[in-house]
C-alpha cells in the first residue's frame, strides 16, 4: 500500500457521504469531512457512547472490505465525528428508509455545514465552532444549532442521547 491506512480511510469514508468525480471546489467537500473526521467524536450523556461504538464498526467494516488486518492499535483511536455521523445516517435510514447519504446531508443541514465546500473561505474556523457546539451540546434547548432543530418539544435536546434526539425530530418532522 502506498498512502498511509488512514489516508485510504478518509478516502473510503469521503466516497461513502459525498462524489468523488467532481473536480469544481464548489461541488467538493474535502476540508468539510477532513476537518469533521480530524475532530473527536466526544459522548457526555450514557447512551451516547454506543454512536461512538457505531463510529468504530465502520473502521472495522473498512478493515474487514479492503481485507486488511485488524489494527487494535489503530481501532483504539476514538471515533471522530465523521464516523459517527456516517454510523449515525445508516442508522436513521433503516428506521426511516430514506437513504443515509440523504441522511447525512440533512445532518450537516441542521448543523448550518452543507454550504462548506470546498470553495468556501475559513471553512477550519466555522467548522471548528460549529463541532464545538455540538460536541459540548451548547445549542439551544429545541435542538437548534444541534443534529436535531425541533419545532416542539417539552425536553431538553442539551440532555437529551442523540438516539432519542433523533426520534422526536422524526416524529416533529413528519418523517416517521
Amino acid at each position: 500500500m502506498d498512502e498511509p491506512i488512514e489516508e485510504t480511510y478518509f478516502k473510503w469514508l469521503y466516497h461513502k457521504v459525498a462524489s468523488v468525480d467532481f473536480p469544481t471546489p464548489s461541488l467538493t467537500y474535502w476540508a468539510l469531512l477532513r476537518e469533521l473526521h480530524n475532530t473527536e467524536f466526544v459522548w457526555l450523556l450514557p447512551g451516547d457512547d454506543n454512536r461512538a461504538e457505531d463510529g468504530i464498526d465502520v473502521r472495522k467494516e473498512f478493515l474487514n472490505q479492503m481485507r486488511f488486518a485488524r489494527d487494535e492499535e489503530w481501532l483504539r483511536i476514538p471515533c471522530s465525528v465523521l464516523e459517527m455521523l456516517i454510523a449515525f445516517s445508516r442508522r436513521a435510514e433503516f428506521q426511516t428508509d430514506m437513504p443515509a447519504r440523504e441522511w447525512f446531508w440533512i445532518f450537516m443541514s441542521n448543523l448550518e455545514l452543507e454550504e462548506l465546500n470546498d470553495a468556501a473561505s475559513g471553512v477550519d474556523r466555522k467548522v471548528a465552532e460549529i463541532l464545538d457546539r455540538l460536541i459540548w451540546r451548547t445549542y439551544r434547548r429545541d435542538g437548534y444549532g444541534g443534529l436535531f432543530p425541533l419545532h416542539h418539544t417539552d425536553h431538553d435536546q442539551r440532555k437529551v442521547e442523540i438516539w432519542y434526539q433523533f426520534a422526536e425530530y422524526v416524529m416533529d418532522q413528519g418523517l416517521f
